[in-house]
């Protein structure tokens, strides 16, 4: 896979990558926005421990898929203030911290989710080479 950056555009602000090529013949692995939902149901009231709860789950079904974060070539995420931002942004570049060739990202600010105190939504989409 390669990391598309151009020079010729502003970089990335953030830890991502502005585009990713996926090459012939990988295995795409797609996931449902994944909430701060634990196990046991309960939900914690910090944003950052539900992105670490989204991206816990996310490993799950990568890993169920025989893939991992290094895969990922795509991140969408979900807030639902602008506040929720940087927590976020640092569950992300924390999961992120050992992958060499980043994703794609991108962050919306939206008005909810099903039940009032999910705060963050994830998914993701992985290539797996053969």
């Amino acid at each position: 896979m390669k990391t598309l950056v151009p020079d010729t555009i502003a970089p990335p602000f953030a830890r991502y990558a502005h585009g990713v090529e996926v090459p012939a013949g990988c295995r795409l692995v797609f996931t449902s926005g994944q909430l701060g939902l634990a196990r046991d149901g309960t939900v914690p009231d910090a944003v950052r421990a539900q992105a670490d709860i989204c991206l816990s789950n996310i490993d799950a079904i990568l890993a169920e898929a025989g893939a991992g974060r290094d895969d990922v070539v795509r991140i969408s995420a979900f807030v639902t203030d602008r506040a929720f931002m940087a927590a976020y942004m640092a569950a992300r570049d924390a999961w992120l911290a050992d992958v060499v060739r980043l994703p794609a990202s991108t962050l919306m600010i939206v008005s909810g989710f099903t039940r009032a105190e999910f705060k963050v939504e994830i998914e993701v989409i992985a290539a797996v080479r053969p």
